[in-house]
């Protein structure tokens, strides 16, 4: 059975690419565009893996989701890995690092991220 992976990004092209690489690895992509619609198929689709974006319809919101998905009983034990352009967006560059409060994620990727990175830290998280 294939591993489920959901991606949740607002930018489609990222979405398009990061689902043809990662399909072309065996698993299975289900997509959404915002931090709701992602929260509501995480609880839908229990993924094994979430790939999740910071800035969608608000500067903040995919930080909101991983805090909500890793509280909610039927999502927190999904691993979430962090995937932004939030540094250079804002123009604050400090690496953010994955706790259990503030940012629970396993992983936090800077976009671009390279294809091989990417496959590296989603094989060494998927479930």
């Amino acid at each position: 059975m294939k591993k489920k992976i959901l991606v949740v990004d607002d930018d489609q092209d990222f979405k398009a690419a990061i689902s043809i690489l990662l399909e072309a690895k065996g698993y299975e992509i289900h997509q959404a565009s915002s931090g709701a619609e992602g929260f509501s198929k995480a609880r839908l689709e229990k993924p094994d893996l979430i790939l999740l974006d910071v800035m969608m319809t608000h500067r903040t919101e995919g930080f909101d989701i991983a805090q909500k998905l890793h509280t909610e009983e039927t999502t927190k034990d999904i691993p979430v890995i962090m995937v932004t352009g939030i540094s250079k967006e804002t123009q604050v560059f400090f690496k953010y690092e994955p706790d259990e409060v503030w940012l629970p994620v396993k992983e936090v990727l800077e976009k671009p991220v390279k294809p091989e990175a990417l496959i590296k830290a989603v094989e060494k998280h998927v479930r």
